[in-house]
């Protein structure tokens, strides 16, 4: 089955509004507040959260495919509201009274980092917690920050039955953080991808909680899917949208060209959607079956869970060499830092260096 374009997935004055404050977010270096509104208005950031706390918990493919969506509007909204959206998800494995707190409003918006950049010394009562970590998507208006820390009691790191350090997630409140301005990308600017740090935080013990099967709080399929995967998933259906926009402003270059350039640019263009829908349908039909097989047997078999990570760095991969392939043909104006197709570029660059989308995780 052929798969939906992700420009018909918006609502017009969506995308209205994301693209006409686009230009000025990035010279801001943050999402401006049209684009915030319309976010909190159609629960963008809080479509994975538990329905008891407020949230949509939409079902995963949904998810991605809005996703795309949004990334085709505009790089940094998609990045954002994918990294928000994908941290509202710790809510199906956070402790109640935690949750709680998380979301008690509307604008609740998580982000945070996966590195155990942080220290969280056992005290009575709870945790002291230090540490930095880098590039906390949309850190201008997170109210939540999320962080990994390496658990240490006396001085010495906990370890497991295996011998592995015991590294756990902890939630902290925007007063509780010190964010330190560090994102300098040249692209996804408006994602104000900066760094936080905390420094003898002493919190209590439900500040932490595990991203385990084992550690589920909420019975839901959504919160049973691996983390790995829909990691890489949204990641890559990010790629892909910005990667169907840079093709659309491509093609608005076709008029302007004569002869033979506008052949060779028609070719240049179609050749990278037929190279991209291959690997796309590819892409969504994992998703599809691995959504069918969670809800039906309540597991998603090992082989198609390699088949969506390999999937996904395909589709990413193919996204980037087909939009290299077609920049050329674009002429000086995708190379223009002030024109849309250029940022585009960037963008796309930009989110496609995630480390999850090229080296192989296990």
């Amino acid at each position: 089955m052929i798969q939906i374009r992700p420009s018909t997935l918006l609502a017009p004055e969506s995308i209205a509004i994301i693209r006409n404050a686009a230009a000025f977010a990035e010279q801001e270096g943050m999402l401006q507040s049209s684009q915030l509104t319309l976010a909190y208005e159609q629960q963008w950031f809080s479509m994975m959260v538990p329905g008891v706390y407020g949230g949509g918990m939409r079902p995963l493919p949904e998810v991605v495919r809005l996703e795309e969506a949004i990334a085709w509007a505009d790089g940094s909204m998609g990045w954002v509201v994918t990294l928000c959206a994908g941290a509202g998800w710790f809510g199906g494995f956070m402790p109640e009274t935690l949750a709680r707190q998380v979301f008690d409003s509307r604008r609740a918006c998580l982000a945070g980092s996966g590195a155990a950049t942080g220290t969280a010394a056992v005290i009575p009562g709870g945790y002291k917690v230090s540490g930095k970590w880098w590039h906390a998507s949309g850190a201008p208006h997170n109210t939540v920050f999320t962080a990994n820390c390496i658990i240490v009691e006396n001085d010495v790191p906990c370890l497991h039955a295996d011998g592995s350090v015991v590294i756990k997630p902890f939630a902290f409140f925007r007063n509780e953080v010190t964010i330190i301005p560090t994102w300098n990308s040249f692209g996804l600017v408006a994602t104000a991808s900066h760094a936080f740090e905390v420094n003898g935080l002493e919190v209590s013990p439900d500040r932490a909680f595990a991203i385990e099967a084992s550690s589920v709080h909420i019975d839901a399929s959504l919160y049973r899917y691996p983390f790995l995967q829909l990691a890489e998933i949204t990641l890559a259906a990010n790629i892909s949208g910005m990667a169907f926009h840079f093709i659309d402003e491509a093609s608005a270059f076709l008029p302007l060209k004569k002869g033979q350039e506008q052949q060779l640019l028609q070719m240049a263009v179609d050749r990278a959607l037929e190279n991209i829908e291959i690997v796309r349908e590819a892409f969504y039909a994992a998703i599809d079956n691995s959504w069918w097989q969670l809800q039906q047997q309540n597991k998603i078999e090992t082989q198609l869970l390699e088949e969506l990570s390999s999937v996904a760095r395909a589709l990413a991969a193919t996204c980037r060499e087909q939009t290299d392939d077609l920049y050329p043909y674009c002429g000086l104006k995708a190379a223009d830092k002030d024109s849309t197709i250029n940022r585009v570029w960037r963008d796309l660059h930009t989110a496609s260096q995630h480390s999850l989308l090229v080296f192989p995780r296990v």
